[in-house]
């Protein structure tokens, strides 16, 4: 099996973009799971997909048992199925997860100063060389907002003006070392009720001229399907859904409770379930690029 660098590198070539999906509990990952085995058996070829937990999610799985259960199904399936560290705001908690064994992992710099942020990146950097070479480092690189929630308006201090400059951000890859940026591309966290800002196929593309190496774009839930294609296309190599998954799993649950009185958790989160694997097809083919 390739390498989740390989798999980067291949996708960008091709113009498409790896999945990666933020799940909670274990009846997200499974759903998103088989979603990705129905749509690559429907493809012909498996699909890359990559995993992600926030701090949050991680405290709540288990740092180590999460990668247990991803390295099972990856061996069990011969699956190239990936885990990171989304989200990650110390550098304790990074290095953390390059112990444990994660595939990437994202230290986020944004609650600290820009010098603060690049010695602590660099700290990651280092320690990931010397434990895991194989692990991808990423940073998140230009302000996209915090929280996977739903929002009443778009974040104070997120415009066309604030989106990640391409010199700026070449200096702080070539600073940190690191294996993938995270830019500021017209994305944002969460869904906004009044609509997502367009994404910008231009700046993408400036930034990865730029910078050089695979870019990521966080916050991908709400934006439309024809600006995903856009930035693909520009270069964006990896692709984050964290909130339309949680909404599509309360959804689910929700309906299910009020349907019935049902107390076996398997039973009343079926719903759920589907839901969340419905959506993940969804993006799974669309970033693919499947018909």
């Amino acid at each position: 099996m390739k390498t989740l660098k390989e798999y980067i590198a291949e996708a960008q070539k091709n113009k498409q973009a790896i999945p990666h999906f933020n799940v909670a509990n274990s009846d997200m990952l499974m759903a998103v799971f088989t979603a990705a085995q129905e749509v690559s058996d429907e493809y012909g070829q498996k699909i890359p997909i990559i995993i992600g937990v926030s701090e949050g999610e991680r405290d709540s799985f288990g740092t180590t048992q999460i990668v247990d259960y991803i390295n099972s199904l990856r061996n069990e399936h011969d699956y190239p199925l990936f885990i990171n560290a989304d989200h990650t705001f110390s550098v304790e908690r990074t290095c953390e997860a390059i112990d444990a064994g994660y595939d990437m992992v994202i230290y986020d710099g944004n609650k600290v100063s820009h010098d603060e942020n690049v010695e602590n990146t660099k700290k990651v950097v280092a320690y990931k060389n010397e434990i895991n070479p194989e692990c991808l480092v990423e940073a998140e690189f230009g302000n996209i907002g915090l929280g996977s929630g739903i929002k009443e308006s778009l974040p104070e201090g997120i415009s066309e003006e604030t989106m990640t400059d391409s010199v700026l951000a070449k200096a702080f890859v070539v600073e940190t070392g690191i294996d993938a940026l995270a830019p500021a591309v017209g994305n944002v966290h969460g869904l906004i009720k009044s609509g997502n800002p367009a994404l910008n196929p231009n700046r993408v593309q400036e930034v990865l001229e730029a910078t050089g190496v695979p870019l990521v774009l966080h916050g991908g839930s709400g934006s439309a399907d024809d600006d995903f294609v856009s930035v693909i296309n520009a270069g964006i190599s990896i692709i984050h859904i964290s909130t339309e998954l949680r909404v599509a799993y309360r959804k689910g649950l929700e309906e299910m409770l009020e349907q019935n009185d049902e107390v076996a958790p398997y039973k009343y989160n079926d719903k759920a379930k589907k839901g969340v694997q419905k959506k993940a097809q969804e993006r799974i083919k669309l970033f693919w690029k499947i018909k």
